[in-house]
């Protein structure tokens, strides 16, 4: 599929990754958003996109924005907190909305669809892990409903016709990033208290960083030279960084040394996977490489994230 000239909706697109991708594609085609602004904002959408605001359980919201003119859907709209207060809710809801999405483009006949998946299907898995390693066994409610969602896009693309990319994020960085991500996390605590900083977990915690501009590049590179009926890729860095690398760039790019203090135990929080790197090898076969390490991109988000507080 060639992302030029298309009629092209972004599900969740006024949030993190999603507005990226809006801002990639509204030059060269026809781009349409719908959110509910959760854990997102309208001014994160670029100028010349169609804004749909509205939550995609209500029918309604599916049916104005999924529409027999489009071709192609990229689907973000989630609920991402990995240790949400009510993880059965956040399953429910999150392949609620997969569910609706996929049988409205059916209904419409909009048959390509991107989908944003997560590392954390995999769970405790070797490293690297590859997108055929099996059996696939989540430790999070979020990565159970990723993983279910991803069996969904794989029924509609079988049975169905439809052509779909589902892309396994890695841990990804960047302007906008939101609270609840450790790097922006380490910024407001260090804003709060210069002088120590808290670290969930033992700090030994290592995982792969990848900035959003590299995301969205490899996403787009993916659906333009991959066209099987399922095309699954994880998406991610040859390199790894611990928690406790994160404290220390954070607080050398506010010119700060803290005292760092652990919380203790293997993992940040209940469903957090201490160790996560993916394997690439399929994504450099198809000809994208990233250019960025994974402490490039911490460090080069974190630049972006304390430039956004000023």
């Amino acid at each position: 599929m060639q992302l030029s000239d298309e009629r092209l909706l972004i599900t969740g697109g006024a949030g993190f990754v999603g507005s990226h991708l809006a801002e990639r594609l509204v030059d060269d085609n026809e781009v349409r958003v719908v959110d509910r602004f959760s854990n997102s904002s309208p001014d994160w959408v670029p100028e010349g996109v169609d804004l749909i605001e509205g939550d995609l359980t209500d029918p309604a919201v599916v049916e104005k924005a999924i529409t027999t003119d489009l071709d192609a859907v990229f689907h973000f709209a989630a609920d991402k907190a990995v240790d949400a207060e009510d993880p059965n809710a956040q399953f429910a809801r999150n392949n609620e909305i997969t569910e609706r999405v996929l049988a409205r483009m059916r209904a419409v006949d909009v048959t390509n669809l991107a989908f944003t998946s997560s590392s954390t299907v995999y769970g405790n898995a070797p490293r690297p892990t590859p997108e055929d390693f099996a059996p696939l066994e989540p430790i999070s409610m979020y990565g159970a409903s990723k993983l279910a969602s991803e069996a969904l896009v794989s029924v509609y693309a079988h049975s169905y016709g439809f052509t779909a990319w589902n892309f396994r994020f890695a841990n990804i960085v960047g302007p906008r990033l939101q609270l609840g991500a450790v790097v922006p996390d380490f910024i407001a605590k260090l804003d709060d208290d210069p002088s120590r900083l808290e670290i969930l977990g033992d700090g030994r915690q290592e995982k792969s960083y990848m900035h959003v501009t590299e995301c969205i590049d490899a996403m787009c590179h993916v659906i333009t030279h991959a066209d099987a009926p399922v095309n699954t890729y994880n998406l991610g860095t040859r390199t790894t960084t611990s928690v406790t690398r994160i404290g220390e760039i954070v607080a050398d790019e506010l010119d700060l040394d803290p005292e760092f203090e652990f919380t203790g135990g293997s993992q940040g929080w209940t469903g957090d996977v201490p160790r996560m790197r993916l394997s690439i090898e399929k994504l450099d076969a198809l000809g994208w490489h990233p250019r960025e390490s994974s402490d490039d991109a911490v460090r080069r988000a974190t630049r972006e994230l304390v430039a956004e507080r000023q």
